[in-house]
């Protein structure tokens, strides 16, 4: 991987590793529905003018299609299911669901024949990756609702799928001008939702601040890395962040919650990292048109 490409990497392994932490906050008194128009609608806020000064909006008319396909399953879909399930499940089990992407999506490069053809080295990688996150946070999933855990295996293909859809339909487009319209179409689409489940009282302040930092952090500027970091490492090698997030979600609950940090987290942190960078070593391969 490029110096680029590991910088990109590195902040998103951590803009991407604390919303578990802002969702599980945030839907302490506001519903699914209403966090996401919430959190789209602010970030679609930040995005449009710039997009619309740059002229990016108006090359997306042709291809309104796969970009309506692509808010939906990066967007709209995932982060209903997401806010959902973290109404049941702590964040720490969440983000080791969810780190099932990486491999979802390798099945559905090689299924597809997609243009990344992922080599032995990068398979070990994201196997290796895998059991780095189940020893960080263990398979205790007995108190869970398998409803949530259901939900959040939905959250996983979707976030496997929606990078591939980008990659091969909309990665010729300005990234800014995809994620801003986007994002306005998901809060255009869940405003009728949230407005009739808008909460009783107006939600406290730590709520309003888990909103805005995943509005403006982990949305409006976590998207725009991550198109770059999907251009620069290619979209499966790019969910590899999701074997670090776990890692960041443990990190967060330990210095906000008083979590103690085990034997298995400090070997699932070396696993983890190890696991990652193997899988993204090295760059794409080409696979030729059949």
């Amino acid at each position: 991987m490029t110096r680029r490409g590991l910088l990109l990497f590195g902040a998103m392994c951590l803009i991407w590793g604390v919303p578990y932490l802002f969702i599980k906050i945030a839907v302490r008194d506001l519903s699914p529905a209403t966090l996401v128009f919430a959190r789209t609608a602010l970030a679609a806020l930040l995005l449009l003018p710039l997009a619309g000064t740059r002229g990016d909006l108006r090359k997306l008319s042709a291809r309104w299609l796969p970009l309506l396909v692509f808010a939906v399953v990066e967007i709209a879909i995932p982060w209903l299911l997401l806010a959902s399930a973290e109404q049941r499940l702590s964040s720490s089990l969440t983000a080791l669901l969810i780190a099932a992407v990486p491999l979802i999506g390798a099945a559905v490069a090689i299924s597809t024949r997609s243009r990344e053809r992922l080599g032995r080295r990068a398979v070990a990688g994201l196997v290796l990756g895998f059991a780095g996150v189940a020893a960080l946070v263990g398979f205790d999933t007995g108190n869970a609702s398998l409803a949530a855990v259901a939900k959040v295996g939905g959250v996983a293909v979707c976030y496997a799928v929606g990078p591939i859809i980008l990659d091969r339909f909309l990665s010729d487009l300005p990234a800014l001008g995809v994620i801003a319209a986007s994002l306005a179409l998901c809060a255009l689409a869940y405003a009728p939702v949230a407005a009739v489940h808008l909460p009783s009282r107006v939600p406290g302040a730590e709520v309003i601040t888990a909103v805005v930092v995943l509005a403006v952090v982990c949305t409006a500027i976590a998207f725009v890395v991550f198109f770059a970091l999907i251009a620069e490492t290619g979209p499966v090698r790019a969910t590899v962040i999701t074997y670090v997030n776990p890692a960041v979600a443990a990190v967060a609950g330990v210095a906000t919650l008083g979590e103690s940090f085990t034997a298995g987290m400090g070997a699932g942190f070396v696993l983890i990292l190890a696991g990652s960078t193997i899988a993204t070593r090295g760059g794409r391969t080409p696979v030729e048109p059949s």
